[in-house]
C-alpha cells in the first residue's frame, strides 16, 4: 500500500535546466579593469531568465534541426533526489576557463565526465583523496535508511511482461474451486495437470482391479483355477495383478481374450458396465481439459510487444501521452481493442485512504479509435484534457508523483477463428508504465518505409525516440494561458474597432 503514496514535495528551486557558473574566488592583484568588466558580464548573464524546459532521459539519437533544449532527466533526478549530505564536502569549483555545458550534453561521448571517464580512472594507479571522499559519500548515501526505504516500498502492480503481482491468501471457502472443477484443472500448471491426468486413470484402474479381485476371491474363482468343471464368474484371475490387467483391458477396450467377465454372475456384468461409463466420463473430461489447455492462446501474447517507455509531447496543439504497440506475427489479431487503467493511491475528502484506485484513461473508446487494425506498429494516444487524470500534471509534478499505467490489449486469435472446436479464442496482452518510464518532451521515431511496392517495418527502431520542444507546464496551465491570449486578442480587436469608428 505504501508503494503508490505520493512523494513528499522537495525544494527544486535551486535546480535549473542549465547549470549556473559558480562564484570563483578572486585572486589578489588579478582583478583589474578587465576583471571588473568580466564580473559585470557574468552578473548580467545570471540575471537573464533561462527557459525552463522539462527534463527526460535520452534514449536515441538526436534529430538534426531540432533545438536541443531538453536536459538529461537522469542527471537532474540524481541531483534532485540525492543532494549533498552534511558530511560530504562541497564540489570543487570549476576553473575560470572551463566551458559550461547544458545538462543534456553530459551524455555526449566526447565530453569527459564521471560516467564516460572510466578509462582514465582505471589507468591511474593512486586514487586522489577527493575521489575517495566522493566515493565514500556516495556509498553512505546509498546505504541511508531513506534510500533503502524508497527502494523497498516501490512495487509494481503489473510487470512489464504482463504478470499481475497480486497474491491471494486466507481464502476460507475452498469448495468454490471444486464447484468449477473444469476451470480449476485447466488453470493448473503443466506438471500438476499431467499428474492429475495420470492419477485419474491409475486410480480408476486400481479401484476396479481390486473390486474384480475381491469378487473373484469371494466366489472362489481364484481357488479353482484350472478346474474345467468350475463355472467361473471372472475367468483367468488368480491374483491382484491379473485383476488389474483385466481392469485396464476393460476400460481401454483392449480385449486380449485370456481374462474376461462371463455371464455366470450378474455383479460382474454390472461392474463391467459401470467401469465403461466411468472410463468414458474420464476420457471426455481429461481429453477436453488437455485440448483446452494446449489450444489456449496465452502464448500468443508473447508476440504482442509494447514500447518500453511512454512519451508526452504535443500533437495537434494538445498535450498527449503516447506509447507504441506492435504485432510480430503475420497472422493478425481480429477485433483488437486496447484500454488503459491508472493505478494510484489517494485520500478522499473524508480522510479515507484508497491504496490502489483504478481510473480509466480514454484511448478513444468514444470515437472508436481504441479498435485497432494491428497490421503495423501503431502509436496509441491519450489526449490530456479536462477529463484526464493528468490534467494538472506538469513535468515537475511527474518527477514527484507515484502511479502506474496498466495497458491491456486483447483480441481474437486469427488461427482459432475458423477452428471447428473453438469459435475464436481471445488473447490478452498486458504491460505497465511507472512514472520513471514516462519521457516528457519526446516522440517516437517512424519505423515504416516503402520498399519494392510494399511497406517495410523496421522493428529495430520500435523503441527509438527523439526530443521535441515541449512546454513543462501542465495541460491545464496551457489551456488557461491560451484562453487568456484569446481574451487579450479579442479585447484588442474590439478596442481597435472602436477607434476606427467615426465620431
Amino acid at each position: 500500500m505504501l508503494a503508490y503514496l505520493p512523494r513528499p514535495p522537495t525544494d527544486t528551486s535551486r535546480y535549473g535546466t542549465f547549470p549556473q557558473k559558480p562564484n570563483l574566488p578572486a585572486a589578489p592583484g588579478a582583478l583589474g579593469e578587465d576583471g571588473g568588466q568580466q564580473a559585470a558580464a557574468t552578473t548580467a548573464k545570471r540575471s537573464t531568465p533561462m527557459p525552463n524546459y522539462p527534463s527526460a532521459p535520452r534514449h536515441s539519437g538526436f534529430v538534426p534541426g531540432e533545438p536541443s533544449l531538453l536536459p538529461s532527466r537522469g542527471s537532474l533526478t540524481t541531483q534532485h533526489n540525492r543532494g549533498h549530505p552534511s558530511w560530504c564536502p562541497p564540489p570543487a569549483p570549476q576553473e575560470a576557463g572551463a566551458r559550461l555545458y547544458p545538462l543534456h550534453a553530459l551524455s555526449v561521448a566526447n565530453i569527459p565526465n564521471s560516467s564516460h571517464g572510466k578509462t582514465s580512472a582505471r589507468s591511474s594507479t593512486v586514487p586522489t583523496s577527493e575521489g575517495l571522499q566522493s566515493r565514500r559519500c556516495k556509498l553512505l548515501e546509498e546505504d541511508s535508511p531513506m534510500v533503502q526505504a524508497s527502494k523497498r516500498q516501490r512495487q509494481r502492480y503489473v510487470t512489464k511482461v504482463g504478470k499481475c503481482q497480486v497474491n491471494l491468501g486466507n481464502i476460507q471457502d475452498k469448495k468454490r474451486f471444486l464447484s468449477d472443477i473444469f476451470t480449476t484443472i485447466v488453470d493448473l500448471k503443466y506438471r500438476w495437470f499431467l499428474f492429475v491426468f495420470m492419477m485419474c486413470y491409475v486410480i480408476t484402474w486400481v479401484v476396479f482391479g481390486f473390486i474384480y479381485f475381491f469378487d473373484a476371491w469371494v466366489r472362489g474363482d481364484v481357488g479353482h483355477q484350472g478346474d474345467p468343471e468350475w463355472r467361473a464368474c471372472i475367468e483367468n484371475v488368480d491374483g491382484f495383478v491379473s485383476a488389474l490387467l483385466l481392469s485396464v483391458e476393460s476400460q481401454r477396450t483392449i480385449g486380449y481374450g485370456t481374462r474376461m467377465v462371463t455371464a455366470n454372475c450378474a455383479e460382474g456384468v454390472i461392474l463391467l458396465i459401470a467401469q465403461s461409463i466411468v472410463g468414458s466420463m474420464i476420457d471426455a473430461m481429461m481429453v477436453g481439459c488437455m485440448f483446452v489447455k494446449i489450444s489456449r492462446p496465452k502464448k500468443r501474447a508473447q508476440t504482442l510487444i509494447f514500447s518500453k517507455n511512454c512519451v508526452i509531447s504535443r500533437r495537434d496543439e494538445k498535450l498527449c501521452l503516447m506509447f507504441r504497440v506492435g504485432d510480430l506475427r503475420e497472422s493478425h489479431m481480429v477485433d483488437a481493442k486496447i484500454r488503459a487503467k491508472l493505478i494510484k493511491s489517494r485520500h478522499t475528502a473524508e480522510g479515507e485512504f484508497i491504496p490502489l484506485e483504478q481510473s480509466e484513461l480514454n484511448l478513444g473508446y468514444d470515437t472508436g479509435e481504441d479498435r485497432l487494425f494491428l497490421v503495423e506498429p501503431q502509436i496509441i494516444c491519450h489526449v490530456i484534457n479536462c477529463h484526464s487524470p493528468f490534467w494538472d500534471m506538469s513535468a515537475e509534478s511527474l518527477r514527484r508523483d507515484q502511479f502506474e499505467i496498466i495497458i491491456i490489449l486483447e483480441g481474437i486469435v486469427e488461427a482459432t477463428g475458423n477452428c471447428c472446436f473453438a469459435a475464436g479464442m481471445t488473447c490478452q496482452a498486458r504491460t505497465s508504465y511507472t512514472e520513471d518510464e514516462i519521457l516528457w518532451g519526446y516522440r517516437f521515431e517512424p519505423c515504416m518505409s516503402l520498399e519494392k511496392g510494399a511497406f517495410q517495418v523496421d522493428y529495430s527502431r520500435f523503441e527509438m525516440t527523439f526530443e521535441v520542444q515541449t512546454p513543462a507546464a501542465s495541460a491545464k496551465e496551457l489551456h488557461e494561458l491560451k484562453e487568456l491570449e484569446q481574451q487579450e486578442h479579442s479585447t484588442l480587436s474590439l478596442y481597435w474597432d472602436h477607434l476606427l469608428q467615426p465620431c
